[in-house]
């Protein structure tokens, strides 16, 4: 049975597809989470739903589709969602704390450790964190995007056994199974590949941010860090206690055997790449099969403006990403010096931070998994 589970549900699963929150439905997922936190299990909620409950409170107005008018259901249902969430918790004598995460909360080192530590304290006094995006306050320069993201961002903070998304289809299919009555649930995921995320759809509810493409992306995070991850449907019978049980149910993504370390976990977690660094094949198999760091002599290319420290992406020829890291040079300068050997770099800037663009120690590798 796992131990630190976080449970991702989506603002279909709260509402059953319809504008309304679905109540009783809510109380039978606090019911579940209070069994297993009577069992010493550590229970994180990450919850969807501020937007709509905005929505429910106002009565639907029919106000303009613009970002604004999004931050401002969230600002009138932020504070309604969490009440429902404390009301229902309250049933079990359970304390709720209210954590509200975005971009930039883990972006910064020290804000990332911040928030760990929060999430551990609350979780040490045996009070369940319900986590969600500040959406009343977040932009696009900060958002995580969706709360299937965030989720997995949770998980890194909490280092969880388990992130369970819950939703409104039983997993990852073959097909849309919407459409092609053929389509087959996929029980097991240990390589997540192109041919796979194609098979990876939009949204169609209407009421949440994400669709199954999300879920995979969150799916990819996780596992990285440690984490093993399940989609399923939000509504199968006793869900979340059978997932944290180990019962076979939705599609199940295991956790990569050599999880990232703590810092690898924060780069990976934390700073949107700022730019792009193209490589050439030998600073690829360098990379990928080697564990080598990132010389200046690989780069053909540098696509962006970023910073020295700046997170970055390392793309193929072909634009595929490789790995992600810091960088240890700024963009201008890495135009100056890509393709060129190390002892040149002191003679073509007039300093230098060291031989090598982004070093071993802060760089992820993520080809072939």
């Amino acid at each position: 049975m796992y131990q630190r589970i976080v449970v991702k549900l989506g603002t279909s699963v709260l509402t059953g597809g319809t504008p309304h929150f679905d109540k009783p439905h809510m109380v039978e997922l606090v019911r579940q989470s209070a069994v297993l936190h009577g069992l010493g299990k550590e229970i994180i909620i990450c919850t969807s739903g501020a937007i709509a409950a905005g929505r429910e409170r106002l009565n639907y107005p029919n106000w303009p589709a613009t970002v604004t008018s999004k931050q401002m259901f969230a600002a009138v249902g932020q504070s309604r969602l969490m009440f429902m969430w404390e009301r229902f918790f309250e049933i079990y004598n359970i304390h709720v704390g209210q954590m509200l995460l975005t971009r930039a909360d883990v972006e910064n080192r020290r804000r990332f450790l911040n928030a760990r530590d929060m999430l551990n304290g609350l979780l040490e006094q045996r009070i369940v964190p319900v986590i969600n995006e500040n959406d009343a306050v977040a932009t696009e320069e900060i958002k995580v995007g969706d709360n299937d993201n965030l989720s997995a961002l949770v998980a890194i903070l909490a280092g969880a056994d388990l992130l369970l998304i819950l939703t409104d289809q039983p997993g990852l299919f073959t097909a849309d199974p919407r459409s092609n009555p053929n389509a087959e649930l996929i029980a097991e995921v240990r390589q997540i590949d192109d041919s796979l995320r194609k098979l990876a759809g939009g949204s169609v509810s209407g009421l949440g941010v994400g669709g199954m493409s999300t879920k995979l992306q969150a799916a990819d995070s996780a596992r990285r860090a440690g984490t093993d991850v399940i989609i399923a449907a939000g509504r199968a019978p006793n869900v979340i206690m059978r997932a944290a049980n180990g019962e076979p149910l939705g599609t199940r993504f295991p956790a990569l055997e050599t999880p990232l370390e703590n810092r690898k976990q924060w780069i990976f977690a934390g700073p949107k790449p700022a730019g792009r660094i193209v490589v050439d094949a030998g600073a690829e198999r360098a990379l990928v099969q080697n564990g080598r760091s990132l010389l200046p002599a690989g780069i053909t290319e540098i696509q962006g403006h970023f910073e020295r420290g700046d997170a970055i992406c390392i793309v193929t020829l072909s634009g595929s990403e490789i790995a992600r890291g810091i960088s240890r040079y700024g963009s201008s300068d890495l135009e100056q010096i890509k393709g060129h050997q190390s002892d040149q770099i002191a003679d073509r800037l007039g300093y230098m931070y060291g031989p090598v663009a982004v070093h071993r120690d802060d760089m992820i590798v993520i080809s072939n998994q």
